[in-house]
């Protein structure tokens, strides 16, 4: 597939931060910004960048994840913010870390919920303190320590359910996996 401008602008711009990173000599940085901007398909430019380590996902401090009669749902590989509010009229929220990127240790999550619950997965050994988190009429339940420890993921859960609740666990046992 030929790739656009953008796709080699990208590309110089990783191959710039690597040269500022002393990964490669000017020299090499000349050869590779070179083919990048004359690079015609996407393995051209993949070639180029192949063995340096690839960009970081940039994280924000604070998002906000929203739907009024939908479901919230974030899972696999995703970049998780220091500080996630996450509400939800009509649906129901699941949150699973055990894939996600999460370059802070404490994660503040707060959650306003009116008629659905939330489930959050979380990595094991991580810990979740659901202390701040009331509901109407449903009842959070965690089945992972709440005590932070120090070098794991603590995530920190407020907020509100009117008429759900919470779930906090560590991700199912499969069996018969190797």
């Amino acid at each position: 597939m030929r790739v656009s401008d953008e796709d080699r602008e990208r590309t110089t711009q990783q191959l710039q931060q690597a040269f500022s990173e002393g990964r490669l000599t000017p020299s090499e940085l000349d050869e590779r910004l070179g083919l990048a901007l004359s690079a015609k398909t996407y393995g051209d430019l993949l070639e180029l960048v192949a063995d340096l380590p690839s960009p970081q996902p940039q994280v924000s401090d604070v998002v906000e994840l929203g739907s009024g009669n939908g479901n919230v749902k974030r899972s696999g590989d995703w970049a998780v913010p220091r500080r996630l509010r996450v509400s939800s009229k009509y649906g129901s929220v699941e949150l699973d870390f055990t894939e996600a990127v999460v370059p802070h240790q404490v994660v503040d999550i707060e959650l306003d919920l009116t008629y659905g619950s939330a489930k959050i997965i979380l990595p094991e050994g991580a810990v979740a303190n659901v202390d701040g988190f009331q509901s109407d009429w449903g009842h959070p339940t965690s089945k992972v320590p709440s005590r932070p420890r120090p070098g794991v993921l603590s995530v920190v859960i407020t907020g509100r359910a009117k008429y759900g609740g919470l779930t906090v666990r560590y991700p199912r046992r499969r069996w018969f996996t190797h």
